[in-house]
């Protein structure tokens, strides 16, 4: 298996555990608390992740771009982090108070001042962090993630069943990066500095400036939708959209996190390798097409027993909102990488153009929409995606020389087998329309039925994944053959 495979195997894995933990948790929460108790949370947690972009200042992104990385490098990028997320602690510390003030809710407020403490501790790994992820050595990282997964998820629900409320989330939180950084700790590699030093910080600053505007405007846009209906509509509507928003969670958690935490260093490495950026970044869209277009298609139509089952019986006003998001989720997937492979082309500074650009028109059209209520955002968001996804194209053309029409003949199979495998979902559930009796034999029978119809298709059409998948299965056989030895 090579380096890219096996850390995306690495990678898939703690994502896929991190679902696993996060339905369990989700399935718990949503029966404990209340719309209003996790709409509290949602708010402060929006807050606090558009906070989270400071925090960072494209450290990461930083390490994993540069030409090579030495002494003076690491020291320079632990004392930034250090500056600015610490700072950003203190600010998040500040308005903390004006927030709940702001929603109306001093539980905001509490939120706030918990999640706050994780930006003090972050700075401690993120240098550790970010030198495994450039060398793509994905084993240590799969072992901090599942140890800060299960920590958070332990917290979490042990705080909620003992009726801490919307504060069970918060400290669920914090717990998870206390964990992330006593493992990141005990791993790091022998000779990662623990001094910070000033020699050199400005190139890291000059870097940061650019990502932290791209990263940012990004978090801006996609925090947009809790703060602006929390302010606008209520806190309960917050959490309706949330968890309308939590089916896409599902795909970004188990696949999307996975691939832009491979794929930022994997197109750096073929960067510095001169590679083909055209034909990496086409292939990558038609394997993530490739799983994301059939996941969003099955989940149109099973959004009812998704959330039924997920949430319970009260948080149905979700079903539809859930559906028009996974439109929006179509529309943008193909794209949604452009920014990554800015950033390792070494045009941070177009990246942010990018996202000012795309996030600017989110933005305006979510304020301009939410008068009409949830529904008519969520269409607004379909309309958006569009406009963004060209946006991006063009970007894509102008850089690597990837036509839009290369990008979308690409993903031509991609279509074919999302509406392969969407087909026995859609015949089943015409014929067995989902009620509060039937919703879990619905599922029982249109999820594996998808499953097979989805591997058929790949085969079938002899998709570009087909053969990752075959690779993956030989190595899957391999293993299990190596370890049956003697």
């Amino acid at each position: 298996m090579t380096t890219v495979r096996r850390s995306f195997a690495y990678s898939l894995a703690d994502n896929y555990l991190g679902v696993v933990l996060q339905l369990i948790s989700t399935f718990v929460i949503s029966r404990l608390l209340s719309p209003g108790e996790i709409g509290i949370f949602s708010v402060a947690a929006a807050l606090s992740a558009l906070a989270s972009t400071f925090r960072d200042f494209g450290l990461a992104e930083y390490l994993i771009q540069a030409p090579k990385t030495d002494d003076r490098r690491l020291r320079a990028a632990l004392a930034a982090n250090l500056m600015v997320s610490w700072s950003v602690a203190a600010l998040l510390l500040v308005v903390s108070v004006p927030a709940g003030n702001f929603y109306r809710n001093d539980g905001v407020a509490s939120v706030l001042q918990v999640l706050s403490v994780n930006f003090l501790l972050i700075p401690f790994g993120a240098v550790t962090m970010a030198c495994f992820r450039r060398e793509l050595n994905y084993g240590p990282i799969f072992a901090i993630n599942v140890a800060s997964s299960i920590a958070s998820f332990a917290v979490t629900i042990a705080a909620a069943l003992a009726g801490w409320s919307y504060m069970a989330m918060a400290w669920g939180a914090l717990a998870g990066i206390v964990v992330t950084i006593g493992v990141a700790t005990l791993l790091r590699p022998a000779g990662m500095p623990w001094i910070p030093s000033l020699r050199g910080i400005g190139e890291v600053l000059h870097f940061g400036k650019f990502a932290t505007g791209s990263y940012l405007v990004e978090q801006l846009g996609r925090s947009t939708p809790e703060a602006v209906i929390g302010r606008a509509v209520d806190l309960a509507a917050v959490a309706f959209f949330s968890r309308a928003n939590g089916i896409l969670e599902i795909f970004n958690r188990a696949v999307m996190r996975a691939v832009v935490q491979v794929c930022l260093p994997y197109f750096a490495q073929r960067e510095r390798a001169s590679g083909d950026a055209r034909a990496d970044y086409a292939r990558t869209a038609a394997y993530i097409t490739a799983v994301g277009w059939p996941f969003f298609l099955v989940a149109l139509p099973l959004a009812y027993p998704l959330i039924r089952t997920l949430y319970g019986p009260q948080w149905m006003a979700s079903v539809v909102l859930a559906q028009v998001l996974c439109v929006a989720a179509m529309v943008e997937l193909p794209c949604t990488l452009a920014s990554e492979m800015l950033v390792a082309k070494g045009r941070i500074d177009l990246s942010t153009r990018l996202q000012m650009l795309t996030q600017g028109i989110r933005i305006a059209g979510i304020l301009a929409f939410i008068p009409f209520g949830l529904l008519a955002v969520c269409w607004a968001l379909v309309v958006i995606a569009l406009a963004n996804s060209s946006i991006a194209a063009w970007h894509l053309w102008k850089v690597i020389g990837l036509r839009p029409i290369e990008l979308i003949r690409g993903c031509v199979p991609s279509a074919v087998v999302a509406m392969g495998t969407a087909a026995p979902v859609l015949l089943i559930t015409a014929a067995m329309p989902a009620t509060d009796a039937n919703h879990l034999t619905i599922l029982a029978l249109t999820l594996p039925a998808a499953a097979v119809a989805w591997l058929l298709g790949i085969a079938l059409t002899r998709h570009p994944i087909w053969a990752e998948v075959r690779q993956l299965t030989r190595s899957a056989a391999n293993w299990r053959g190596g370890r049956g030895e003697p």
